[in-house]
C-alpha cells in the first residue's frame, strides 16, 4: 500500500482520547505519518453515537452517524485508535441507513474505509516495526469489540514483538471482557465490579509491569481498579508504546 501513494487519512480521534488521554491521538498522528500517510484530524468530528445506539435511540444515533459520515467521507481511510468507535463506524452505521436509497450505498462506502489503528497500520500499510524501544515486561488485553467484530488479536502483538527490549507475557484470559463496555459498567456496576476485579487478578498474575491494550475505555476502567487496590502496575495504550511516546504519565498514574 505505500507503494501505491500517499493515502489521505481521516482520524477520528474518539471522545475518550479528546477528553482523558489526548497522548494516544498524538502517538496515533505518529504511527500514521511514519508509515506514509497523510493525517487530517477534521475539527467538525464528534462522537461515534455508540452511547445512544446501545441504549436504543436509533434516530439520535443516525443523526450523529450523518454528521460524521459527511465530516469523513472525502478522506481514503478513517482511522481509529479504538475498536469499539471502529465497529460502530464499520459495523453498525450500514443498518442505521438500511432500506434509505439516499444514504445506502454511501455509508457502505465509507464504512469500508473504516479501521482500527493498528489493524491499519499492519494490515493495510503494511508496517512490521515501528522503531521503537522500551525496556519493560507488558502484558497485553484483548479488548471486546476489535477482538470480537474485526478480528484484532495478532496485529498488535506482531507489532510489539519487534520493539526493542520489550518482553510480552501474556496473562490469563486475556481475550475476557474487562467489565467496561460503555453504558454497561454504570447500568450494573456490581456485575462490572466483579469482572474487573477477575481481569486484574490475571493481569498482576502475568508477571508483567505494563498493562496495554487497544481501547481507552478498558484501559482507563482497569487502570482505576489497580490504583484502588495499591497497583504499582502502569497502564498504556498500545499506540503510545508503539510510537515511543512514553513520556506521560501512564492512565490513573497522576502528574509527575
Amino acid at each position: 500500500m505505500k507503494g501505491a501513494g500517499q493515502p489521505r487519512v481521516g482520524l477520528f480521534a474518539t471522545c475518550l482520547v479528546d477528553l482523558f488521554r489526548p497522548s494516544v491521538g498524538f502517538a496515533s498522528v505518529k504511527l500514521l505519518q511514519d508509515a506514509g500517510c497523510e493525517v487530517h484530524v477534521p475539527v467538525a468530528q464528534t462522537c461515534c453515537g455508540q452511547p445512544t445506539y446501545n441504549t436504543g435511540d436509533r434516530a439520535d444515533t443516525r443523526e450523529i452517524a450523518e454528521q460524521v459520515i459527511e465530516a469523513f467521507e472525502g478522506f481514503d481511510f478513517i482511522v481509529a485508535p479504538s475498536g469499539s468507535c471502529t465497529a460502530m463506524l464499520k459495523k453498525h452505521y450500514p443498518g442505521l441507513f438500511a432500506g434509505d436509497p439516499a444514504w445506502e450505498g454511501r455509508v457502505q462506502r465509507f464504512s469500508d474505509k473504516c479501521f482500527e489503528l493498528i489493524s491499519f497500520l499492519t494490515d493495510v500499510m503494511m508496517v512490521r516495526d515501528t522503531g521503537a524501544e522500551l525496556q519493560a515486561k507488558v502484558t497485553y488485553h484483548d479488548s471486546c469489540s476489535g477482538l470480537r467484530e474485526l478480528g484484532i488479536r495478532e496485529q498488535p502483538r506482531k507489532l510489539l514483538a519487534n520493539v526493542e527490549g520489550l518482553e510480552l507475557q501474556e496473562m490469563q484470559d486475556s481475550d475476557v471482557c474487562c467489565g467496561f463496555g460503555g453504558t454497561f459498567c454504570v447500568k450494573y456496576s456490581d456485575i462490572s465490579n466483579a469482572i474487573v476485579t477477575k481481569k486484574v487478578g490475571n493481569v498482576g498474575a502475568s508477571g508483567a509491569h505494563l498493562l496495554l491494550a487497544g481501547e481507552v475505555g478498558c484501559l482507563m476502567n482497569m487502570a482505576g481498579k489497580l490504583k484502588r487496590q495499591g497497583s504499582d502496575m502502569e497502564v498504556r495504550h498500545v499506540a503510545e508504546v508503539l510510537a515511543g511516546m512514553t513520556d506521560q504519565p501512564p492512565i490513573a498514574g497522576g502528574s509527575k
